[in-house]
This record gives C-alpha cells, sequence and structure tokens, in this order.
C-alpha cells in the first residue's frame, strides 16, 4: 500500500490542496468565505465553522484525484470525520486523495532573520495518533525573512531534525521553510536556503523519502536541483500570498514544481454560494491550479 502512495505522490499529475488553516489563520479564512468573527464567539465556535467550510470542500464533486494528488488537514480535522467517514479515510478510501498532516504548532518570534517552529514537545505522540488514523504524511512550516545566513542555516537544520524523526516513524515528511515573497533580498534567500538544503541531503539518508514545500522562486525552475534529488519525492509551491492568477501564472514557469495552495485555492468561495455556484467556482479554480502544476 505505501508503495502504491509514494508512486501517486511522486510522479501522478496534480496538485496538493492545503486545507490545514490553524487556529491563528481561521479567523481570516473564514471571513474570506463569508463568516465574520461575531458568528463565533469561542474556539471550539470557530473550528466547527471552519470544519463545515472544508467538508463542504473535500466533498464537493469537483474535488477529485483526477486533479488533486493529496489534501493537508490540520490536526483537529484530523480527529473528525468528512461524510461520517474519519476525514483521513474518506480521502483515501472514498477520493483516493492521500491525507496530509500539519504537525507544527506555529511560529516563534523572529530572529536573525527567520522564524523558526515553536517546539513541538508532543511530536511522537501525535505521529502514533496520525498513523492510526491512516496519514500518509506531514507538513510543518517555518519562515525566512532576509538573507540571513545564520538564521537560514538554523530553519533547515531545525527543519531536518524534525523531518528525521517524523521519517523514523514511517511517515514522509514535507520540509517547508517558506521565505517571505515580500523580502527585499528574496533572490539571495533562495541562494542560501537551496545550498544549505542540498548541503544536508547530500550527508543525510533517510529510510523513506522526503519532500519539500517552497515559496515560487524569483528565477524560473530554480528548485530544478532539488526536485531531481534522488532523496526527494516531490517539491511543491505555496502561494505565499499571490492572488490565485499570478500564483498560477509564476508556478506554470517552473516545470515539475506542482502547487499546494490554500487561500490561492479557496479564492472568490462563500458560504451564502447555492452548491451549483460553489461547485463550480471550486472546479474552475481546481482546473486552473491543476493546469498551472502539469507544465
Amino acid at each position: 500500500m505505501l508503495s502504491t502512495k509514494l508512486e501517486r505522490m511522486g510522479s501522478g499529475a496534480g496538485f496538493i490542496a492545503a486545507l490545514d488553516q490553524s487556529g491563528g489563520s481561521t479567523p481570516r479564512a473564514l471571513k474570506l468565505y463569508g463568516i465574520e468573527e461575531d458568528r463565533y464567539s469561542n474556539d471550539d465556535e470557530m473550528f466547527d465553522l471552519v470544519h463545515a467550510m472544508r467538508e463542504r470542500i473535500v466533498t464537493s464533486p469537483a474535488f477529485t484525484s483526477e486533479h488533486i494528488l493529496a489534501a493537508i488537514l490540520f490536526e483537529k480535522t484530523m480527529d473528525r470525520t468528512f461524510a461520517g467517514q474519519p476525514a483521513a479515510d474518506y480521502l483515501w478510501d472514498t477520493k483516493k486523495i492521500l491525507p496530509i498532516l500539519k504537525v507544527d504548532k506555529g511560529l516563534a518570534d523572529p530572529a536573525n532573520g527567520v522564524r523558526l517552529m515553536k517546539p513541538i514537545g508532543d511530536l511522537d505522540d501525535l505521529l502514533e495518533r496520525a498513523k492510526k488514523a491512516h496519514i500518509f504524511g506531514t507538513k510543518m512550516r517555518s519562515v525566512v525573512l532576509s538573507a540571513n545566513a545564520e538564521g537560514i542555516a538554523s530553519n533547515v537544520e531545525q527543519q531536518f531534525a524534525f523531518a528525521r524523526q517524523i521519517s523514523d516513524a514511517g511517515l514522509i515528511p514535507i520540509l517547508e521553510p517558506e521565505i517571505d515573497i515580500k523580502a527585499p533580498d528574496k533572490e539571495e534567500s533562495e541562494q542560501i536556503l537551496l545550498a544549505e538544503i542540498m548541503e544536508r541531503l547530500a550527508t543525510e539518508i533517510f529510510d523513506l523519502p522526503i519532500m519539500f514545500k517552497v515559496s515560487i522562486p524569483t528565477v524560473d525552475n530554480f528548485y530544478a536541483p532539488l526536485i531531481d534529488h534522488p532523496s526527494v519525492l516531490r517539491v511543491v509551491a505555496l502561494s505565499g500570498g499571490y492572488s490565485r492568477d499570478e500564483a498560477d501564472e509564476r508556478l506554470a514557469r517552473n516545470h515539475r514544481l506542482i502547487a499546494s495552495f490554500s487561500r490561492a485555492l479557496t479564492e472568490g468561495l462563500t458560504e451564502s454560494m447555492t452548491d451549483e455556484e460553489f461547485n463550480a467556482a471550486l472546479a474552475a479554480s481546481i482546473d486552473a491550479i491543476y493546469k498551472a502544476s502539469i507544465t
């Protein structure tokens, strides 16, 4: 079964749907969906509303394995159901879409031009729960704010340390050292980041392949060496604040780099839409992102 899933992720045509908004980003996601903060009075109510949004997306007839390889879930989503099935089982058993779990706990304060991840103290327990829930892999995000070589090195070191722990548990880690698209020295940051990653890959051996999620690079096809590395299953890109149209246009110029979009995927979807309107808008979004991902 794992070999089938690895083949699907490694060579399948499509992209990853990121549906992993956490506590910090959920209010904005709900507002874009047309749900204001006065609709909920606590976190439980907020997460119920965002889960209803996610369930509407994944159960839509537009959300299929023809275009989507995997979906990234928030921890609370993993513990819930879609259409009456455990969330991860619904994705794979019903839709043939691989379930991936966001495992980071958010970002630490900026230091040395980066924002590292906060400690993940319960990671072993979370990985065990993920395996029992039939999760395929994990994702963890940190951020590069400027071309600070020391900070970027510490960022990559932290990503690889967690990736080791995740791989040893039998899951496929997605390392996400995002570079802020507004960084004034973004291109230089990318050069430092790629050099650090390639140096690590030259010396660190994993039993399972690993993946990377990166910001769409300044120079087209910049991450080709990473995509070609034998230890790397797939390299995916976040939309990073670009509009969907701009993210799609930039992504399409980067061959074999596929999308892992969140906000850009759901752009234009609102709670008030009829099911027909919602499904048509989602289908158009998915089709555009898919076309940008298969170049």
